[in-house]
Parts: C-alpha cells; structure tokens; sequence
C-alpha cells in the first residue's frame, strides 16, 4: 500500500488543521493507521493509533482530547483532526500502516509510511 499525507500548514496557537492520509495499491481497510511525527533531532513519536474499522482508537497523552483520529474506508483516507494547536505540536507528520491483529505505538512496528506533511503552528 502507497500512502500520502497532506494537510499541513502555518496555523496560530489555539488553531486547527485537519490532515489526511490517502491510500492506494490496496484497501486500507486491511490496515492498521498511526499517526507520528517528529522534530528535527529527535526520535519519530507517537501521535495516534486507529483500528481497522474505527471502532478503536488511542492517543498519546500530549495529544489527548486535542486530536481526532478518524477513517473512511470507503474512500482509503484516514485523517487526524487537530484542534487548539501549541506551538510544540509543530513537526513533520507521518501517517503510517501495520498489517496486524494488534495495535502499536512504536514506529519499528509499521511496514508503510507516507512522506510526511509539514504543521507549524505560531505562538
């Protein structure tokens, strides 16, 4: 599976940015899709984590109750909505696709990843 993201942007503090996740080559119904992303320097880290039929889903607490995880099979897309941006959520982000029963926050456990969309947000 090919994925791309997109949806990134300049945005001010308390703002908010919708990313999304197209796949192609196969459904990304079969996968599951994490969000991460990452600062010049340092590692890759986890954003979001969403299950093959959206039921499931789980966040890391820096983004907790700020971000929404969301997918549409039907279309191949899987989106992460951002509100009340910080300054320190600004990062390349990467969404990424796991063949597996099991869900994972660790980036060595994604076979896939698409090549990043860049957020900055302004204080």
């Amino acid at each position: 599976v090919q994925l791309q993201a997109s949806g990134g942007g300049l945005v001010q503090a308390g703002g908010s940015l919708t990313l999304s996740c197209a796949a192609s080559g196969r459904p990304l119904s079969n996968y599951r899709v994490g969000w991460f992303r990452q600062t010049p320097g340092k590692e890759r880290e986890f954003v979001a984590h969403i299950a093959w039929s959206g039921g499931s889903t789980y966040y890391a607490d820096s983004v907790k109750g700020r971000f929404t995880i969301s997918r549409d099979n039907a279309k191949n897309t899987v989106s992460l909505q951002m509100n009340s941006l910080k300054p320190e959520d600004t990062a390349v982000y990467y969404c990424a696709a796991r063949l597996s029963v099991t869900a994972s926050s660790s980036p060595s456990d994604y076979n896939y990843w698409g090549q990043g969309t860049l957020v900055t947000v302004s204080s």
